[in-house]
């Protein structure tokens, strides 16, 4: 399995705390089945992102794993909140946030309400050669009572990542009911874990894969927790396993002055 949400590394923002807790995040993400995991740090106005930095404790812990006989690699990405000067920055140096510098931006909303302008924001990101990846939807409320302005984000060409505890119920029960209303529907593209430590919000996600895998088809998980995943940490473009349910019947079936007025 890819874990493409994954906060590893120590010390630069509200995950692993010291060097010796990615240390045993990293191991237990392989024994849980992961090939690779993206760290993906905040990207916001509380933690300095620098990707130097990320860089070199990336760097070290490969070096630890590997001497450790660890079958792990660690990519580089963030965790990009839509601030003014993040979009702004994103726009003109594209690698700096997106997935191994690859293209793939892994997108967080906040956890009340919506911020206005985000198909726009979405848009200019695209322009700009990024592929927006929404993490954890199912964890935001105002989706949660309402999730069609998920689907007019898909339309646009979003991806969408939930978290494999939102998916197992460890997130709460709004969380999950959103989660399988829209892996039923076929909505959903990545899962990952978003560890933070060791024990609380801990590296799992061979359950919500078996999960899946037993309610929406073998096919169905290996594309979410492996093939999807893997073709982000490469930087290349994949196929959907199964086409989405609902998300443009209801959009074609409008009638023409409708759609206008929207």
């Amino acid at each position: 399995m890819v874990d493409i949400h994954h906060h590893l590394l120590w010390g630069v923002d509200d995950g692993a705390k010291d060097f010796e807790t990615s240390v045993a995040m990293a191991k237990a993400s392989a024994a849980d089945g992961v090939t690779h995991i993206v760290c993906t740090p905040h990207a916001n106005g509380k933690y300095a992102f620098d990707p130097a930095v990320n860089a070199a404790k990336a760097e070290e812990l490969q070096a630890r794993l590997d001497a450790d006989r660890v079958r792990l690699i660690v990519g580089l990405g963030c965790d990009f909140h839509l601030s003014y000067d993040n979009i702004q920055e994103a726009k003109t140096e594209p690698a700096r946030f997106s997935v191994n510098g690859l293209g793939y931006l892994m997108v967080e909303i906040p956890d009340y309400g919506l911020p206005p302008g985000l198909t726009e924001t979405f848009y200019e990101l695209q322009l700009a050669g990024l592929t927006p990846v929404l993490t954890h939807p199912e964890r935001n409320p105002t989706l949660q009572s309402d999730h069609a302005r998920l689907g007019e984000w898909m339309r646009g060409g979003v991806l969408v990542q939930v978290t494999g505890d939102s998916v197992t119920g460890k997130m709460g029960k709004a969380a999950e009911k959103l989660a399988h209303t829209l892996l039923k529907k076929r909505w959903v593209h990545f899962l990952a874990t978003d560890a933070h430590g060791v024990n609380m919000r801990p590296p799992r996600l061979s359950e919500a894969r078996k999960l899946v895998a037993k309610k929406y088809g073998e096919d169905y998980a290996q594309a979410l927790t492996s093939t999807n995943p893997r073709a982000v940490f490469e930087g290349k473009p994949f196929e959907v396993s199964e086409e989405p349910l609902e998300l443009y019947q209801e959009f074609q079936e409008k009638s023409w002055w409708k759609r206008i007025l929207e």
